[in-house]
């Protein structure tokens, strides 16, 4: 069975061919690039290379998600574009058992982990049984062993997770990186993590798990293809303005407003940023690492607010393929009655054209009214609902855009 794979589920870029058991091609790249400049260049160069008539595939597997809402849209439209315009059909991968899949023949316990910010993973539980092949002696194959479907849960859930299973685990992904501390805290059992060569999308080793699912009947049109963001990129993040109504009163509230200036995030306010994160979001909020990996990114822009010398509010935005997912919006409870949201997004959506960005999304909790209000009022349009989204408390989460 001829394959083309198609992954753009996080920072890696990914496409293959497959023949069989035979890897015909791959072309992969993480880089200062996004999927949209990068996917059909890719594509293009592979196929010319090799020269394959693609109308002689068979099937084309993609990453069905969870992962970057903007890239899985990029991946999935293309998929489904060769699908429908070939008369192919689609074989969906979910995106954790295909990273899972790279450590094919490893018996002890496989955790993927995807960075879904906020302190959240995307992630599963594998591991893979032997079995010898029908008419074989000494001969192994393996199956791969979903022992927990893919999700998005806490760093700590997850640990837990592994922790009662009580066997050694191997972690992958480049979720591991950003929560190494942590996890070395965390977890209680023999752990390693997976070198380089395997321990991102890879999609070779998605096309290897959609040759097994084709077998098993796993596919579908290209009418009937659509991602499964599980959580969208940005999920974890929420424009705080006013959020907790019943807060305790805080003296400062009542100050006469000062002068704010907004200015760009430098490495410097890092440690006054991650408070505010803290004062706002909790459990939820950026770490320092993630608060300074993100400023040194040529693709993100992230700004401060300053007042009498003060951090009072953070606001970032990621350019992804010409969308800017607005990933932090944090205000200081002090100042949420004077307009530093407001002024602090006018800047970013201005600065934002700069870095190539055309449109904007975001969501929100449908209960924090205040937020709404202000997201409207720059323009934001409501277009869709994610019930039930978040968690302490259970709220529904409102999916924004502002389109150019």
């Amino acid at each position: 069975m001829k394959i083309l794979s198609i992954d753009t589920s996080g920072l890696v870029g990914a496409v293959a061919i497959t023949d069989g058991d035979m890897l015909v091609s791959q072309f992969s790249i993480q880089y200062k690039t996004t999927h949209s400049e990068i996917l059909m260049p890719m594509l293009d160069d592979m196929v010319r290379k090799i020269n394959l008539d693609l109308s002689t595939i068979d099937a084309i597997a993609v990453a069905m998600g969870p992962g970057s809402f903007t890239g899985l849209r990029i991946g999935s439209a293309t998929a489904k574009g060769l699908a429908l315009a070939l008369n192919k059909p689609i074989i969906p991968v979910p995106t954790v058992d295909g990273i899972a899949y790279n450590l094919y023949g490893v018996e002890k316990i496989i955790c993927p982990m995807m960075d879904a910010r906020r302190n959240q993973v995307y992630t599963g539980l594998y591991t893979f049984v032997p079995k010898t092949p029908e008419g074989k002696s000494l001969e192994r194959t393996f199956d791969m062993m979903v022992l927990h479907e893919q999700f998005a849960t806490s760093v700590e859930n997850i640990a837990d997770e592994i922790n009662k299973i009580g066997k050694p685990v191997v972690l992958l992904g480049d979720g591991v990186p950003v929560y190494h501390d942590k996890l070395e805290e965390l977890i209680k059992v023999p752990y390693s993590i997976a070198p380089l060569h395997q321990n991102r999308q890879n999609a070779a080793a998605l096309s290897a798990l959609a040759a097994v699912y084709a077998e098993e009947g796993r596919m579908i049109s290209g009418d009937d293809f659509a991602p499964d963001y599980l959580r969208l990129s940005q999920a974890e993040r929420e424009a705080k303005e006013g959020k907790d109504t019943e807060a305790k009163p805080d003296k400062a509230r009542n100050a006469a407003p000062g002068i704010i200036r907004v200015r760009e995030m430098t490495a410097e306010d890092i440690d006054d940023a991650y408070n505010l994160e803290q004062m706002n979001l909790g459990k939820e909020a950026w770490n320092k690492k993630q608060l300074l990996d993100a400023l040194t990114r040529d693709d993100t822009i992230y700004l401060v607010a300053e007042k009498a010398g003060r951090i009072v509010g953070l606001c970032g935005v990621q350019n992804i393929s010409g969308e800017g997912e607005i990933t932090n919006v944090s205000v200081s409870p002090d100042t949420r009655r004077e307009g530093v949201a407001y002024k602090m997004l006018r800047q970013l959506l201005e600065r934002g054209k700069g870095i190539g960005i055309e449109s904007y999304t975001l969501e929100v909790r449908a209960a924090n009214a205040p937020a709404i209000a202000l997201y409207e009022r720059l323009g934001f349009v409501s277009e869709g609902v994610r019930p039930g989204f978040y968690d302490e408390p259970k709220d529904d989460a409102v999916i924004y855009w502002k389109r150019k």
